[in-house]
């Protein structure tokens, strides 16, 4: 029987444990059982949680989109001014914590797992929605009705240049990758005639 007052911790503890497991196999080949184990408790406690391995593997991703979100915001409030902002949300994309092999593993099998499952396809929506509005709002009074399109290019760049670097295991660990969009973000403000320091 579920202890009252446990579901919180023993959530969390399932959620990690399945980053942790997505992470060591580098698929979604893991059973709820080895989820289970790696997080001490039983599977039948998992599924009563969860339900099965789709929603242990939703919650995850939702736990690491928060973590993102979190560092987006923080990032965000150290900003000062419409360029420092959006120079801001590039940078965030590419933190070092984004490249550790559990979170790439995760990131990568989401994005597969969206070809398939509606409610992963939501959730990575709801991730492309947010990056793009944040980019949006900052980009808005530096470049004005061009702010959408350019927001889309970036955003593409984003997630382009995150899944290749992840993917080659680079050592620059973000950093080329924060510097070529960047130089993305001059051209916009340049073709807008904006200078690149406002």
């Amino acid at each position: 029987m579920p202890k009252l007052g446990m579901e919180p911790i023993r959530r969390a503890a399932l959620v990690k444990a399945t980053i942790d497991e997505i992470g060591q196999a580098g698929s979604l080949d893991v059973t709820v059982a080895q989820i289970a184990r790696r997080a001490g408790m039983s599977s039948a406690l998992a599924h009563h949680y969860f339900g099965g391995k789709d929603q242990i593997f939703l919650a995850a991703m939702r736990h690491t989109l928060s973590l993102y979100g979190a560092e987006v915001r923080g990032a965000l409030a150290m900003a000062r001014g419409p360029r420092a902002r959006t120079e801001a949300i590039i940078r965030a994309g590419f933190n070092r914590s984004n490249f550790r092999s559990d979170v790439i593993a995760a990131w990568l099998n989401f994005y597969v797992l969206a070809q398939s499952d509606d409610q992963a396809r939501r959730l990575l929506s709801v991730y492309q929605r947010r990056l793009h509005s944040n980019l949006v709002f900052n980009l808005k009074p530096l470049i004005g009705p061009r702010a959408g399109e350019a927001a889309v290019r970036i955003a593409g760049l984003i997630d382009g240049l995150y899944l290749r670097e992840a993917l080659t295991r680079g050592a620059s660990l973000g950093d080329e990758p924060t510097r070529q969009v960047l130089t993305l973000l001059d051209h916009e403000l340049k073709s807008f005639g904006k200078d690149t320091a406002t």
